[in-house]
């Protein structure tokens, strides 16, 4: 079991900045698979950025080159700075954690795989 709780979601103008913070019950610095996703409204929850137990990254077209996945293993932490914000990036942002071990068998990430989600933050972006 491990309990995610996202940090960092408001408000803010198009053009503009916000870093998303995930803490983590425990440690999930080994071999899980921790990732962002999001849900606008009416619209299906898309993954947006993974980090692998190695560090490897990957990145949704819609975001990569504006959007950065990051982790501390000391703060059991996860994060997402996200820069340039458009309308459309406005959804709820959730952290969530595949800790099955498919990830440290396959070495990379699976979407599809989450088995642990954190109850969201809202990002609102205005033009």
């Amino acid at each position: 079991q491990v309990q995610l709780l996202e940090f960092g979601g408001g408000s803010v103008q198009a053009g503009g900045s916000l870093r998303l913070a995930c803490t983590a019950s425990r440690d999930t610095s080994r071999g899980h698979c921790m990732a962002w996703f999001r849900q606008a409204l009416g619209k299906p929850r898309e993954a947006l950025a993974s980090w692998d137990g190695r560090g490897t990254t990957s990145y949704a077209d819609s975001v990569r080159g504006r959007f950065t996945i990051s982790k501390d293993n000391t703060k059991n932490a996860l994060y997402l700075e996200m820069n340039d914000l458009k309308v459309e990036d406005t959804a709820m942002y959730y952290c969530a954690a595949d800790t099955s071990g498919w990830t440290a068998a396959e070495g990379r990430c699976r979407p599809n795989g989450m088995d642990f989600w954190g109850k969201g933050t809202q990002v609102t972006i205005f033009s």
